[in-house]
């Protein structure tokens, strides 16, 4: 099974294709959630990201051990979303881990799996202003060569803008992939 990676701005629709191809790729789909919930605000969103994804996935939470959880989670589950790349890259900075070395785990680690397709979300952050702080910088450059990295061996790769997927790399998801049209729109 090819593995995908799936970029786009925050509140671009990602995450929802994303379900929905793992949906389509497997009948044990996992969501592997990278973020911790440090604050009432994001233990808020981290409920209503479950509550809308629904029971079709096994929750596994994992904020910094994502080789090792990949690996435990491909033993039972044959699609595995990784939400988010980026925010497990900020877990690894604010914990003072090897990012570029956590990569290159993740990489050998995507390698190994063939049973089960996965499926990695990750913010763009390459499209706006340079940062005006080292540490900014430091994680749009890391974030920016973990994507490239790790495009380079997945098979598809889309970039995902206003909830429509855009081919980067391999094929076009499933039309069932493709968000419903939403009916009652109107151009003002």
């Amino acid at each position: 099974m090819g593995h995908v990676l799936v970029l786009g701005g925050a509140r671009s629709g990602k995450t929802g294709l994303s379900e929905r191809i793992a949906m389509r790729a497997g009948k044990r789909p996992a969501y592997l959630a990278t973020a911790e919930a440090l604050d009432d605000e994001m233990a808020e969103r981290v409920r209503l990201h479950r509550q809308q994804r629904g029971p079709g996935f096994a929750t596994i939470e994992e904020p910094l051990q994502l080789s090792a959880a990949l690996l435990t989670a491909a033993r039972q589950h044959d699609a595995i979303l990784v939400d988010c790349l980026t925010l497990w890259i900020t877990n690894m900075i604010v914990a003072n881990r090897n990012v570029a070395g956590a990569v290159d785990e993740l990489i050998a680690t995507l390698g190994q799996i063939t049973d089960s397709k996965v499926i990695l979300v990750s913010n763009e952050v390459g499209l706006g202003i340079v940062p005006d702080n080292a540490m900014a910088r430091m994680f749009r450059d890391l974030a920016g060569s973990a994507h490239q990295r790790i495009a380079e061996i997945c098979d598809d790769v889309y970039f995902v803008v206003a909830g429509l997927p855009m081919v980067l790399k391999g094929s076009p998801p499933d039309a069932s992939d493709a968000p419903a049209s939403k009916s009652g729109m109107h151009e003002a």
